[in-house]
């Protein structure tokens, strides 16, 4: 899975904003009184340098998000629309996140599931730094 195409951001909150602006310039004939959100992916990245950053992406049609492989679906219905709205306290948000679903870079955009693993010196130090994050 590569993430090059992706705009990163260092909060959830930026991403969601991002998200927001993305959704309006995708359905510019919408105003703010018509948008009815079914559903909120996200996805968490841990860089190489161990920087953490997010993406997210609202949807209005649950077929259109399916299509969008690279997000965790994390909020539907009212939930999402609540988000969608700033509706919502990012504690709360972060914490639904299962750490299971973060993608680590291994390579320059290339990102799994798992931190990678190297058997040299510098590799066990990145993966000591990892330990101490999780």
């Amino acid at each position: 899975m590569t993430g090059s195409e992706l705009n990163y951001y260092s909060t959830l909150d930026e991403a969601l904003d991002a998200a927001r602006e993305e959704y309006f310039a995708s359905h510019p004939d919408l105003n703010e009184d018509d948008v009815e959100i079914q559903q909120l992916n996200i996805q968490k990245y841990i860089l190489q340098d161990g920087e953490e950053m997010w993406v997210a992406c609202f949807f209005d049609d649950e077929n259109e998000a399916d299509e969008q492989g690279d997000y965790i679906p994390v909020l539907y219905g009212p939930a999402a629309q609540a988000v969608f709205d700033g509706d919502f306290d990012e504690t709360e948000l972060r914490q639904e996140w299962v750490d299971e679903n973060t993608l680590h870079e291994w390579d320059e955009g290339e990102f799994q599931y798992e931190s990678p693993l190297d058997d040299d010196e510098e590799g066990s130090e990145a993966m000591d730094e990892w330990d101490e994050r999780e």
